[in-house]
């Protein structure tokens, strides 16, 4: 039986498993008395740039440092359409630019090792990760050994090489217990009334200690309380284990005192939840015990009972299943034009355009889009610009689309917003305020338009140098968009103090003004000079600079929108029949996004006057 092979380092931030199953189709037969004898060898860029190469590849990848192999299928013997039996596990981060390599080699001998001169080569395929799970089963014809191959088009015919098909699935579902509980008969612990009891529910370890895994609301002066309906992640819980103990501790909230009172504890298992507490008209009692009063109390009998029903296992939608189904991710990028930007052909401009370095507003946009670029088949971007006057208006612009020109704002792939973002720099006047409320409102119509499916989400990423003019009104935009299929990205470039920019990305607490809440927290903020850090007393390079960035501020956005579609109480589409993906537009050429001019160094974190 074959082990699946486990790819990647070891990580011990959040991460989704994706397990690859790769089959391949019509090999050359490079075998003179026999057909060829196949292995796939998959490889991850490790260092260098991260993007697919246009350059014809000359250094074969088992020798190229900047390739890291992350394992091999078995050889499949006599066989030019080889289905390999060998999965592998692949930790998959939505926020990173993981690319790869597929590379099948006709083999020689019983014996592969890492040196593979001896050995024929068959073909090669390279792409992100995020191409992959985007279409959950994912075709490609492989290039010779200087190409990197290419996707599968409808009506493609059969190539040279022959094709390579890439399965992808989440390895482990968010599995959880979904169950309702009341207390009956609780002790009263306060002396003036009756109690206010909440339950903990914490894992058991087999030294004996426990770790709180769930907590529920409190419910005041209640002695027959009735909870909201509990869930918890099974592995989290009890590692999955229909056996392990599960702790459940009742307490009264204690408003002035330092320490609540434990009102009883009981203890059960998963196995006991879904057998007792599952059965259609079934209740499981378990009595709470106070062990103090136990021990002072000949016929004490229990602290109260605590009754469960309709325990059941639930599997919660997670971001890939969205992604499997054809959710597309719909991309705005907004860009600062206000005077306080300095003017753009002195070296002090954050808009600076310096020779062979790129400006922190060239950075920013490409690290965003760079990634999510693989979660929306068209290709297009809407860019817009703020707070400039254009050319023949005497009146500063709220909101104008960056390539001044287009109704609807829509540019072609990464390079078409390159290039929009410098023709709107050599021809707008850069004034001012610096207003978000224009914007977030643009892009909130938009995304009230998607409200009814699971077909789009909407990001926009908003790119400034200063303080927001008008914080109450983008506050009150940003709570009444926070309902939406909306996630908003705010990068500050420069060195302003953007100490007030943190009210809008409410991480521990939901956003508020007035008598209104935000629904959800839809708001990622951070300044780009956090990542410029000095090394070896230069600039971390461009490159570095990207990766990092875009890791900061995309690492919520899956969260988002899982948690936007569970509060509507939507489902994914499943990959079998997802929704129907956009086609890029003809004038739309790949190898164009790929070009750009990141080269040395990252801009310094201070303009030069």
């Amino acid at each position: 039986m074959n082990e699946p092979s486990a790819l990647g380092l070891n990580e011990t931030r959040p991460k989704t498993n994706v397990r690859l199953t790769i089959s391949a189709n019509n090999l050359m037969d490079l075998d003179v008395f026999s057909v060829s004898d196949p292995i796939c060898i998959i490889y991850e860029k490790t260092s260098g740039r991260k993007s697919t190469t246009t350059d014809p590849i000359t250094l074969p990848t088992w020798r190229d440092r900047q390739w890291t192999e992350r394992g091999r299928t078995e050889i499949v013997w006599n066989n030019l359409n080889p289905q390999f039996k060998t999965t592998f596990l692949l930790p998959y981060f939505f926020e990173e630019t993981q690319l790869l390599r597929f590379e099948l080699y006709d083999v020689d001998s019983k014996v592969v090792g890492t040196d593979l001169s001896a050995h024929d080569f068959l073909g090669r395929f390279e792409c992100v990760l995020a191409q992959i799970v985007s279409y959950s089963t994912f075709r490609a014809h492989l290039g010779d050994k200087e190409q990197i191959g290419s996707q599968v088009k409808p009506k493609d015919k059969n190539s040279k090489n022959g094709t390579i098909t890439i399965r992808a699935e989440e390895d482990e579902k968010n599995e959880k217990i979904q169950f309702d509980v009341c207390g009956e008969g609780l002790d009263r612990k306060d002396f003036f009334g009756k109690s206010d009891p909440y339950l903990n529910f914490k894992r058991r370890f087999d030294d004996g200690s426990s770790h709180l895994i769930h907590q529920t609301e409190v419910k005041p002066r209640n002695l027959n309380p009735r909870w909201a309906t509990v869930q918890i992640n099974t592995q989290a819980l009890c590692g999955k284990n229909l056996d392990r103990p599960i702790l459940i501790e009742c307490f009264d909230h204690e408003k002035f005192k330092k320490q609540d009172d434990i009102i009883g504890t009981s203890q059960t298992t998963l196995n006991e939840l879904l057998t007792e507490g599952g059965k259609t008209g079934s209740i499981l009692q378990i009595p709470l015990i106070n062990e103090k009063k136990k021990a002072k109390k000949s016929k004490y009998r229990n602290s109260g009972v605590l009754k469960i029903w309709n325990a059941k296992i639930i599997i919660e939608p997670t971001f890939l299943d969205f992604i499997s189904g054809g959710t597309q991710l719909d991309f705005s990028v907004a860009v600062d034009f206000t005077a306080s930007n300095g003017n753009p052909s002195t070296p002090s401009s954050l808009h600076y355009m310096a020779s062979g370095v790129p400006n922190q507003y060239e950075i920013a946009l490409r690290a965003v889009l760079s990634i999510c670029q693989h979660y929306n088949s068209s290709k297009t971007f809407e860019a817009y610009g703020f707070g400039a006057k254009l050319p023949g208006h005497h009146l500063v612009s709220a909101v104008f689309p960056l390539d001044l020109h287009s109704k609807n704002a829509s540019v072609v792939g990464i390079n078409g917003v390159m290039h929009a973002y410098r023709h709107a720099l050599q021809n707008v006047t850069l004034y001012g305020p610096t207003n978000f409320s224009p914007i977030i409102e643009q892009v909130a119509k938009k995304a009230q338009k998607m409200i009814n499916s699971t077909a789009r989400y909407q990001i926009l990423l908003i790119i400034t140098d200063g303080i927001i003019s008008d914080m109450y009104a983008t506050i009150n935009t940003v709570i009444s968009a926070s309902g939406l299929p909306l996630s908003i990205i705010i990068i500050g470039v420069g060195n302003e103090d953007f100490e007030r920019m943190h009210e809008l990305d409410s991480d521990d607490a939901l956003l508020q003004q007035d008598s209104r809440i935000a629904q959800r927290d839809i708001v990622q903020f951070v300044t780009m000079r956090d990542f410029l850090n000095r090394t070896n007393g230069g600039y971390l390079d461009a490159d570095t600079v990207m990766e990092n960035l875009a890791r900061e501020v995309l690492y919520e956005v899956p969260a988002q929108l899982t948690g936007y579609m569970k509060q509507r109480g939507f489902t994914p589409r499943t990959s079998e029949d997802p929704w129907q993906r956009d086609s890029p537009p003809d004038e739309y050429d790949p190898r164009m996004d790929n070009i750009h001019n990141i080269r040395a160094s990252a801009p310094p974190l201070y303009p030069q006057v």
